[in-house]
């Protein structure tokens, strides 16, 4: 089921829509649920995320916005939504 591909970093500035995207573009490619699918308010869970697959998510995330995540965020803020939420208030964006 987890596809190794990396999705590239946003470009431009990084933006609460530029997270929200990159997090859709991740389960499209690593989950393999068809972008139609994807409701950005439904839990990671909802999507078959284990964790597994949650710590990868936060690991490849890390990546993006340059800075050390909890493995466990994505339990903490449980949809593509709160996720970016939070982060977007996290990094002041």
């Amino acid at each position: 089921m987890f596809n190794r591909k990396k999705i590239k970093r946003p470009q431009g500035p990084l933006t609460e829509q530029a997270l929200r995207q990159w997090l859709v573009d991740y389960l499209v490619v690593h989950v393999e649920i068809p972008r139609e699918d994807i409701d950005t308010s439904k839990t990671f869970e909802a999507y078959g995320l284990d964790s597994r697959v949650a710590v990868q998510v936060s690991g490849a995330l890390e990546k993006v916005i340059e800075r050390r995540l909890s493995p466990g965020l994505l339990y903490e803020h449980q949809s593509i939504d709160a996720l970016t939420a939070y982060l977007t208030a996290e990094l002041k964006l």
